[in-house]
């Protein structure tokens, strides 16, 4: 049998994997490569959650690519608005020709001989081989098939409908009916208010607040600068502007968090009615960005509330009814249809397995170098976006820093990159940093980051921009080698992994 080779491999054709195509076709025009994708259209997040309202939970002038300008006012744009931003960039540069759907990839498998991936995929009830010099996952880190519902007591009793975010059917019909949406992160914040237009009404039902800041659903600036300057150049200035504000947001939260949850604080109540409780039900026990801050376009989900279309109700869930949700306090919430955004379970890698030589990889055991690739595991990258900013900021910069990998290696005659470990003295911690649910629940499976450059994540634009677009491809986190000869094969090195 004929197994296919390509010089890059990239799993995903979401907004990650698209734009890791198209900057191999602009930075290494010489590099072959084909994009696997496990659904049957490109778009990845933006094309699988379809519930009423979805929008970006960041700016779109950072969560465009850096190399193709996005020139709609909109700040927070809709998610058909985003997936055929994805569909055109791809169309445009000429990456949607490389892309297999319905091909899964289930199986990577590292030799040091071939300086190769043999990877295993699943099209449909066929499988699929292929081999690689350069594997690129840019899955994300959730699970696609399914969200994260908890088993909550009694809930085969209701007798209305239970659904999921990220499993909306077409023809739900909420007109005039009355919703409880459980959760209060960003799913949640942006179902409210959508569904608040047509249903009877809405509750939010939450068991502990999010920090939650209201954004110009238009951004005047980028209104001004359209109208003297070509895309090109308002583009970057925007998408500077923007950084600097998310920047300075994460640092103020850090630095002050005190004086950060007081503005926020301030910000709600300006917008709810007088007298409403707003340490009870916006007012976190946490800091700001210990959790993702959730943002709404014009404060719409305050303008919910102050409608009365819209509720908020904090408490803890004792059971379902026939009729609804009984709380812990007594009170019973009245319901013909129950929104479970109750979060993601995290995938890293999309549930890929790997092995380097013939031992497997143990994600959890392994230290990310710069954020993006795995201690002891040759010639492989992911992608993992920021947590206190769009995720496509640190995207792009994965994506180029895997172009001057692999360029550099062309330069010096050199076929493997293999990121090593930090020094056993050196504290480890989750690489995705946040304290939410999700993360929370899946933590031990995930890469570690060290304490230092470059196996910490700075969460830092600016910083890892001269990290990872200036900084020396060659330093004391890589290892550059080539193909290993059969004949030294019981000398080789087992896969480096963290300790503990």
């Amino acid at each position: 049998m004929t197994v296919e080779h390509v010089d890059v491999l990239i799993v995903g054709a979401g907004l990650s994997g698209i734009g890791a195509a198209c900057h191999l076709r602009q930075e290494c025009p010489g590099k072959t490569f084909a994009i696997l994708e496990s659904r049957d259209a490109i778009g990845g997040t933006w094309d699988l959650f379809r519930y009423p309202g979805v929008r970006s939970d960041s700016d779109m002038f950072t969560l465009g690519y850096q190399f193709r300008p996005w020139t709609d006012p909109k700040t927070l744009a809709d998610g058909g608005s985003i997936r055929e931003y994805v569909k055109n960039t791809a169309s445009e540069y000429g990456v949607d020709k490389a892309i297999r759907f319905g091909h899964k990839v289930v199986r990577a498998e590292w030799s040091s001989e071939t300086a190769r991936w043999t990877v295993e995929a699943e099209h449909g009830t066929e499988k699929v081989v292929l081999t690689c010099s350069f594997l690129f996952a840019n899955s994300g880190y959730y699970r696609y098939d399914q969200g994260y519902t908890p088993d909550f007591p009694g809930a085969e009793e209701f007798t209305g409908q239970v659904v999921h975010p990220q499993h909306w059917p077409e023809d739900l019909d909420y007109a005039g009916k009355r919703v409880v949406v459980i959760g209060s992160g960003a799913t949640a914040v942006t179902l409210v208010p959508a569904m608040a237009e047509q249903a009877g009404h809405v509750t939010m039902l939450q068991r502990s607040p999010t920090y939650i800041a209201s954004l110009p659903a238009v951004d005047a600036l980028a209104q001004q600068l359209h109208k003297v300057l070509p895309s090109r150049l308002a583009y970057p200035i925007l998408r500077w502007k923007n950084v600097f504000v998310l920047t300075a947001s994460f640092q103020l939260s850090r630095r002050l968090p005190g004086l950060m949850k007081s503005i926020l604080r301030k910000g709600a109540q300006m917008q709810l009615p007088d007298g409403y409780d707003v340490d009870k039900h916006f007012t976190p026990h946490y800091n700001p960005w210990d959790q993702r801050l959730c943002v709404v376009p014009d404060g719409d989900l305050f303008k919910s509330i102050r409608s009365g279309k819209a509720s908020v109700v904090t408490d803890h869930i004792e059971r379902f009814t026939p009729n609804g949700i009984r709380l812990r306090s007594g009170e019973e919430l009245e319901a013909d249809i129950i929104v479970t955004a109750t979060g993601l379970n995290l995938l890293p890698v999309g549930g890929l397995s790997m092995s380097v030589d013939g031992r497997e990889v143990e994600l959890g055991k392994t230290v990310a170098y710069k954020g993006m690739m795995l201690s002891g595991v040759p010639n492989f990258a992911l992608t993992i976006g920021y947590t206190n900013a769009s995720w496509t900021l640190k995207a792009d910069l994965v994506s180029q820093y895997v172009c001057r990998l692999l360029n550099h290696m062309d330069a010096t005659s050199r076929q493997i990159c293999t990121p090593l470990p930090p020094s056993g003295d050196q504290d480890l911690i989750p690489l995705v940093d946040l304290k939410s649910g999700y993360v929370l629940r899946s933590v031990d499976a995930m890469p570690k980051q060290g304490a230092v450059a470059p196996w910490k994540l700075h969460q830092n634009y600016a910083r890892d921009r001269l990290l990872m677009l200036r900084g020396s491809v060659e330093d004391e986190g890589m290892r550059f080698s080539s193909a290993v000869p059969a004949e030294a094969a019981v000398v080789r090195r087992p896969v480096v992994e963290a300790a503990g």
